[in-house]
């Protein structure tokens, strides 16, 4: 019986202790605009990803988190004694924010491995907190004067737990049925000519999951893009990269793949909302949407 106990006691602290560590740091690189410099701290090189005024540097990751921006200004002047610069950041197509970095100093312990760029500045950084569901975030300088270069660190956190209830857009929405890990889950095909009209109650979370269709021919990665809007107003543009599906298969159709499964997160304000889901690439497939919503929300619907 003794032994019995501490072994349960045993398992307890062991589950414990894993739920407990810390999730693994993640270093992101930038799509788009890639042009590296190596910087050299101590005897340790780091990556660091110039920024540009037009191209935008773009990092994905999947929330919930914490991204930081380290950033290093590059003095190429010897009379230069201090250096200022802004950039702008964008989260999923949303408000532009801007970051400003004035009064900054050489570095005292980082070189370049290539000398002849010049000097590194000090580090300065921000960091971007970002909820659940996969999200992209550019970032650009608003000036080229003054050259800058960037490096990524995302700390991952836990999703808050919560039970999440399906809930079904607006008619015309064409049902389709996936089966996953032997239980059918119901989807809606939606386009660029057919959205996906949801109408909701607020304050709450709309989960909106979204898998690209795949004709079982199609190999490789898939990038789309969707669009979130209220009325005229566009509230955000999601970046999304999907590969074929290793669980979920069609019910009733063996000529398609559905891609796994990406997923962003709506947060609702108080009262009324009508938001159309758009497909913004008319060169891709049709795409398949899941709406969730926590399984406590009342009046979803007047």
């Amino acid at each position: 019986m003794r032994k019995n106990l501490s072994l349960t006691l045993l398992l307890t602290l062991a589950v414990f202790l894993i739920q407990a560590q810390p999730l693994k740091k993640k270093y992101p690189k930038p799509g788009n605009y890639t042009k590296r410099v190596t910087t050299v701290i101590g005897e340790k090189s780091r990556s660091y990803y110039s920024l540009n005024q037009t191209a935008s540097s773009n990092i994905r990751v999947k929330g919930p988190g914490v991204l930081r921006v380290m950033t290093r200004a590059r003095f190429v002047s010897g009379d230069q004694e201090t250096l200022k610069y802004e950039m702008l950041y964008v989260v999923d197509g949303g408000q532009q924010q801007k970051v400003k970095n004035s009064g900054v100093k050489r570095s005292r312990e980082a070189v370049y491995q290539n000398a002849s760029l010049g000097k590194p500045g000090q580090l300065k950084d921000f960091e971007i907190n970002l909820g659940r569901g996969d999200h992209t975030i550019e970032i650009t300088l608003n000036d080229d004067s003054t050259p800058v270069a960037a490096r990524y660190i995302f700390t991952p956190g836990k999703a808050k737990k919560r039970e999440w209830i399906a809930y079904s857009p607006e008619q015309p929405s064409e049902p389709i049925d996936l089966i996953s890990r032997e239980t059918a889950v119901k989807y809606y095909r939606f386009s660029a000519d057919k959205p996906l009209f949801v109408k909701v109650n607020g304050p709450t979370e709309l989960r909106i999951l979204s898998r690209i269709e795949n004709h079982y021919n199609m190999k490789g990665r898939i990038h789309y893009r969707l669009q979130v809007k209220e009325g005229d107003d566009v509230l955000n543009t999601y970046q999304l990269s999907s590969l074929r599906s290793d669980i979920a298969a069609y019910k009733e159709n063996s000529m398609l793949v559905p891609g796994k499964a990406c997923e962003f997160v709506i947060n609702v304000p108080k009262g009324r909302h009508n938001y159309e889901i758009v497909p913004l690439d008319r060169d891709k497939s049709t795409i398949l949407g899941r709406c969730l919503l926590p399984k406590k929300a009342v009046r979803l619907r007047e």
